[in-house]
């Protein structure tokens, strides 16, 4: 059960590895904003690809139909990574194994929608995979593994989440194996521990030039791509895909360089390496400053 790209490496990984998988579940296509095109998950196309049978109901909760339809398989075993919905407590009782997920994080911290994004905004100095079994409360469940890889602040989250998703694929099978033949020990989490990745709000994404710098680019990073850290200027919206911090000095959103260097709240700067002006295509730096109103010595006010 996943839909992102995310879980693509790992469900290609059980295939290629001879794991037999019965059905895939996904989210159902999505409508674009306009409505032109639709848009099936990453899962589904892979699952397509792959020639697997998948599934795409809108929910599984109450739902008798889908219900009746895992109990029949009965499966060894449920996989969960990144697949949007609850699974509800009656379904968790149909595979012989019960059901396991992949989340992005070092449980108990960073349970919940957005664990990788959280972890590069707070800053974390390690990241990782948690392998755990499903109950009812939200990433609560005991824990056989976890596989932990130092965050390196200069990568954003949608790299974080590929060198994660990689190791998940590789991780996983061993830990199919061992669940399978009985040898996996599960360990309950330490609750009091326990932080939460709320989803993230398009409104994260402004930049408040008072803080630290290095506190931006984690916000630069962990908002990339989607929705993105930004800052307004003369009512249009810049969007920063790369920046770094600088040792430039001054008053707290104003502009130091010809080159974008913008001054934060901690005796340091923000260099800008690319940006994305608001309908206009991602630029690098050199490119964007030859036609842009924004000069050395103003100061952004976020308006």
């Amino acid at each position: 059960m996943g839909t992102p790209l995310f879980a693509v490496p790992i469900l290609k990984s059980l295939y290629q590895n001879g794991f037999p998988i019965t059905n895939v579940y996904t989210q159902p296509p999505q409508k674009s904003q306009r409505g032109q095109r639709i848009n099936k998950s990453p899962i589904q196309g892979i699952s397509e690809t792959l020639n697997i049978d998948f599934r795409c109901p809108k929910s599984l909760k109450n739902n008798i139909e889908e219900f009746e339809f895992l109990k029949n398989i009965n499966a060894d075993l449920g996989i969960v990574v990144a697949y949007g919905q609850i699974i509800p407590r009656d379904f968790l009782s149909l595979t012989k194994k019960g059901f396991i997920n992949i989340h992005a994080s070092i449980l108990p911290s960073w349970r919940g929608a957005a664990p990788i994004q959280r972890s590069i905004m707070n800053l974390d100095s390690e990241i990782g995979i948690s392998i755990m079994k499903i109950n009812e409360e939200l990433d609560s469940g005991p824990v056989c593994n976890t596989y932990k890889i130092k965050l390196d602040q200069n990568l954003n989250a949608q790299e974080v989440s590929e060198k994660l998703s990689l190791l998940a694929s590789e991780k996983i099978l061993d830990n199919v194996d061992d669940i399978l033949e009985n040898k996996s020990i599960f360990i309950d989490q330490d609750h009091s521990k326990a932080t939460y990745a709320k989803k993230i709000k398009k409104n994260e994404g402004l930049i408040c030039w008072d803080d630290a710098a290095t506190k931006i680019i984690g916000q630069i990073n962990g908002l990339y791509p989607s929705p993105g850290a930004y800052f307004n200027f003369n009512g249009e919206r810049y969007k920063i895909l790369k920046a770094e911090v600088g040792n430039g000095i001054g008053k707290a959103g104003e502009i130091l360089t010809d080159n974008l260097e913008i001054a934060c709240g901690n005796n340091k700067s923000l260099k800008i390496l690319e940006i994305q002006r608001q309908g206009k295509n991602v630029q690098k730096i050199g490119e964007f400053i030859l036609g842009s109103q924004i000069k050395k010595g103003l100061v952004i006010n976020n308006v």
